[in-house]
């Protein structure tokens, strides 16, 4: 068995780079062995001890790595992670997974064929205030939930000249967060049976959506999910109403900001989050209210759980399953903001 699994990652945008880089290297038994990018010298910098490749091509033909990370514009998800699975690669593919759920459920065919790992970075799971409502729904703090809303907004009145807010083919803030909270539902209450979505561009210039309302439906539960790019102040992160209690989360995780901020795991405020939980609950008709702080989060969680499931001694951390099934509510929200109309699932 080999001391270390050789990792390469293709991409060093945002995600590459703030993220899958970083993260890997703070994985005990992973070796980030090789980056595939154009941007020779901002890798060099970061990572003077990693391999610089061309291409991606010219990383995946290489027979010493282990796994292959995809982090590269979403509308080249299915293609490379195709192109790795068929050159015997096992495969981690930034969220969303696809453009498509045709696209989704072939690669996890052909995973399946071949015999390797496919997992989908689907890190929203090991924020801090999504384990700590997990938690507390578990834990019947609020009784039986009857609405859940999840919303991310913020304020970027400007579109930028960037391809997540382009007009191509998996671009917009529907494709590009709605995977997250789409994934969070889904852990939580299954598979909804209807999506109605109104995905719509509102700011001057806006080429791709850049404001989600998105609704799913179950049979005693509404599931109310947001993100907007024209919201001073923010707003509530979660906002959930059950027959017992309330509960409501503000602001974002912050590991995504010490990430960007250049904090790696292992500094003692790594993953700290100061921001807490209200819970609310009534009792002799008074109101009460009470403060419960998060967690840490846990984005180291998902790659020492792909580790694992290279060794043979853990679950993958993302089943491909789930992430098809979040393909499933993603591509009907597209097709009910078209049509106007509510989709079956």
């Amino acid at each position: 068995m080999k001391k270390q699994l050789q990792v390469g990652l293709i991409g060093y945008g945002n995600a590459g780079k703030t993220y899958h880089a970083p993260l890997i290297t703070a994985t005990p038994g992973l070796k980030l062995a090789a980056i595939a990018s154009s941007r020779t010298l901002a890798v060099n910098a970061d990572w003077p001890d990693v391999d610089v490749e061309p291409d991606a091509d010219a990383l995946i033909a290489r027979r010493d790595l282990d796994l292959v990370v995809i982090a590269t514009p979403n509308d080249s998800h299915a293609s490379l992670a195709r192109a790795a699975l068929i050159a015997g690669r096992n495969v981690v593919v930034d969220k969303p997974f696809t453009l498509t759920v045709a696209e989704a459920e072939s690669l996890v065919a052909l995973a399946t064929q071949t015999g390797l790992l496919l997992s989908v970075f689907h890190n929203s799971r090991w924020h801090a205030d999504f384990i700590a409502i997990r938690s507390a729904i578990t834990a019947g703090r609020i009784g039986t939930v009857k609405q859940f809303e999840s919303r991310v907004d913020r304020f970027r009145p400007v579109v930028q000249q960037r391809w997540r807010e382009a007009a191509q083919a998996g671009a917009g803030l529907w494709y590009d967060f709605g995977p997250h909270l789409v994934d969070q539902a889904l852990q939580l209450f299954g598979v909804p049976q209807t999506v109605w979505a109104d995905l719509a561009l509102r700011r001057d210039g806006a080429l791709s959506d850049d404001d989600v309302h998105v609704v799913l439906g179950y049979p005693a539960l509404r599931v109310v999910l947001g993100v907007s790019n024209l919201v001073v102040g923010g707003g509530h992160r979660f906002l959930v109403h059950g027959t017992g209690g309330s509960l409501v989360v503000d602001g974002a995780d912050s590991q995504a900001e010490q990430l960007k901020a250049g904090m790696r795991p292992g500094h003692p405020a790594w993953a700290f989050d100061a921001r807490q939980m209200a819970l609310y609950t009534e009792a002799g008709g008074e109101t009460r209210k009470q403060h419960i702080d998060l967690p840490r989060g846990e984005y180291t969680a998902y790659y020492a759980g792909i580790r694992d499931a290279l060794l043979g001694s853990g679950p993958n951390p993302v089943m491909p399953s789930d992430a098809v099934a979040v393909m499933r509510v993603i591509e009907a929200g597209i097709t009910s903001s078209r049509s106007g109309r509510r989709i079956d699932l």
